[in-house]
């Protein structure tokens, strides 16, 4: 991913993003369409000043695994110790706070599987909002 000249503008970004942000989740259904949602938030997230990642697993490895790509994706390289975190039967709901660098892990009841990625800034309100539902793994490459 190009981040230094994006193929796409924070308003296109925005479009595109808006997409899937609704209650119904939108599918992402070819490889080219992932990695253009890629573009988009990484582009909309560099803009931000930090994020919160709210994630819905079905376990904590693999909230946990979604969480390190997303991470990873978004060009943190912050050190993350799952087997420090409780393992909690059954689904799971993570929030990370990319200014804190901190987690809370907690179970989860609903049905929902998938990421969504609130973007904070103060001097950039058009670029402050919520932004998913995204796939677990979005930044997650094929093998």
């Amino acid at each position: 991913m190009n981040t230094q000249n994006p193929q796409i503008t924070a308003e296109q970004a925005q479009k595109i993003l808006q997409k899937y942000s609704c209650i119904d989740v939108k599918p992402i259904e070819s490889e080219s369409e992932k990695a253009l949602v890629r573009e988009a938030l990484l582009l909309i997230a560099n803009l931000s000043d930090y994020q919160n990642l709210g994630i819905c697993a079905d376990t904590t490895e693999q909230g946990f695994l979604a969480l390190e790509s997303y991470l990873k994706g978004l060009g943190y390289k912050i050190p993350l110790d799952a087997t420090e975190a409780a393992s909690i039967e059954g689904s799971v709901y993570i929030k990370f706070n990319t200014n804190k660098e901190s987690y809370y892990l907690d179970s989860y009841t609903g049905k929902y599987r998938g990421v969504l990625v609130s973007c904070q800034s103060s001097e950039n309100e058009s670029i402050s909002g919520t932004y998913g539902h995204f796939p677990l793994d979005l930044f997650m490459l094929a093998e």
